[in-house]
């Protein structure tokens, strides 16, 4: 293995334990929330209202996060992202009142999506066509294993030591992170960039055609941001796959912020309980991450185009995900855990088929910005939802919250399918000049 081979893998590594803390961070709330409601005099739709500002905020920074990450390049802008979420973790240790925390959260908000960005980047970059859906699924299996560990580590800690420890403690483990980042990271990888010959403009049927890059395309220095945003803009591809994330990403953010809460308000679950319990849904998840991956790059070592690889993947998880409808049943907690565990593995395969197609379908200079806005999708979509979903649960509906999230993924795969059509029947995507025309 040569030492860029090398470097690859220790970067995904790298990505995959940022990912681990992303998620502890973000997931801590949710397992701790009636503590803390009860603590800060909180109602449920207060929660409701600080998932939605913290949504909100990570909506509107993945945009940017997307734009900062072309401009700065992966090593720096994930050392800025990373710092400014931890220390965001940290503050939420000592609040004071529902006020407060949602301020906390939404500096929180501001500081994640970075993290997806640039391991999307970063996979576009380093990774060939065959092996970016098992790049994707590991790095981020992260969440998956960061989700998984939440539930037992935050509870124990909080017991231990008061919930606002687990905030301080897991803030502080993304500090030290950046410390492995930083010397990890080649030192020069925009002079390296710069030497290498720079791909071709997006074209979509370029992309299907090679569906076995023997190396990972080089990137060039990004454009104008004037100039991506309203070609961009333009690209009715981008859109149908903003569309598809922001209908079946809900999905996972009622099962990441909700359903600790469920266990407990619906099914009278102790803190205890859920700590020994809930993380089993997530390793379902860590599998669908890993193994939606497999699927689809089996397919493409088998000769189907990449891009046609991952939907199949993708409609496969869509007929999957609705089983979740039985929950609103009431069956026992086994086969409760048992058809989440399916849910939640269904969504991660769906979702990094889709993160997977986006990478096949656009270049690598100008990928951070596409996923950026995809991923901003995803945070309107969860935003929205944890609207919805608070007013059920503030009326004692859980039933119902159950039943319409098992309809949106038929309907995101629906809207996934319009964007590979619309992309083969333009023929490419509208991303920008080509390189030899000044930005």
């Amino acid at each position: 293995m040569t030492g860029t081979a090398k470097t690859k893998w220790v970067l995904l590594a790298l990505l995959f334990f940022s990912t681990v803390i992303n998620y502890l961070d973000r997931q801590a709330l949710s397992i701790l929330a009636t503590t803390i409601q009860a603590d800060l005099g909180m109602s449920d739709l207060e929660y409701a209202r600080v998932v939605q500002v913290f949504l909100f905020a990570y909506a509107a920074a993945y945009v940017m996060a997307g734009r900062v990450t072309d401009w700065l390049g992966a090593r720096v802008a994930l050392l800025l992202f990373v710092g400014w979420w931890s220390l965001a973790n940290i503050a939420t240790g000592f609040v004071r009142s529902a006020v407060e925390l949602g301020a906390a959260r939404f500096a929180l908000g501001l500081g994640e999506p970075g993290n997806y960005t640039v391991g999307t980047k970063v996979v576009s970059e380093q990774f060939p066509a065959p092996q970016r859906g098992l790049a994707l699924g590991l790095y981020t299996a992260g969440a998956m294993i960061g989700a998984t560990l939440a539930p037992p580590l935050i509870g124990g800690i909080a017991l231990a030591y008061g919930w606002r420890s687990a905030f301080w403690i897991t803030g502080v483990a993304g500090l030290l992170w950046m410390i492995a980042w930083y010397w990890a990271y080649p030192r020069a990888p925009r002079a390296a960039a710069a030497s290498s010959p720079s791909p071709s403009p997006g074209v979509v049927a370029e992309a299907v055609a090679t569906p076995a890059l023997e190396a990972p395309v080089a990137a060039a220095p990004p454009p104008s941001m004037k100039g991506v945003w309203g070609q961009l803009a333009r690209d009715r591809t981008v859109w149908a796959l903003v569309a598809s994330r922001a209908v079946a990403d809900p999905v996972w953010y009622f099962y990441l912020f909700w359903f600790p809460k469920y266990l407990g308000d619906a099914r009278g679950m102790s803190l205890m309980a859920i700590a020994s319990l809930a993380w089993i849904v997530y390793v379902a998840a860590d599998i669908g991450s890993v193994g939606g991956g497999l699927i689809s790059g089996r397919l493409v070592k088998r000769g189907m185009d990449p891009v046609r690889a991952r939907l199949c993947t993708m409609i496969g998880a869509a007929c999957l995900a609705p089983i979740g409808i039985l929950v609103a049943l009431h069956p026992p907690i086994p086969l409760l855990l048992g058809l989440a565990c399916v849910v939640t593995f269904a969504h991660l395969t769906y979702q990094i088929n889709l993160t997977t197609m986006t990478v096949d379908l656009f270049p690598s200079r100008y990928i951070a910005s596409v996923a950026g806005l995809v991923g901003c999708g995803s945070a309107l979509g969860g935003m929205v939802s944890a609207q919805v979903v608070g007013h059920l649960v503030a009326g004692g509906n859980f039933d119902r919250a159950f039943v319409l999230m098992a309809f949106l993924h038929p309907i995101a795969v629906v809207l996934a399918w319009i964007a590979l059509k619309q992309a083969r029947r333009s023929k490419m995507t509208i991303i920008g000049p080509s390189p030899a025309t000044p930005a």
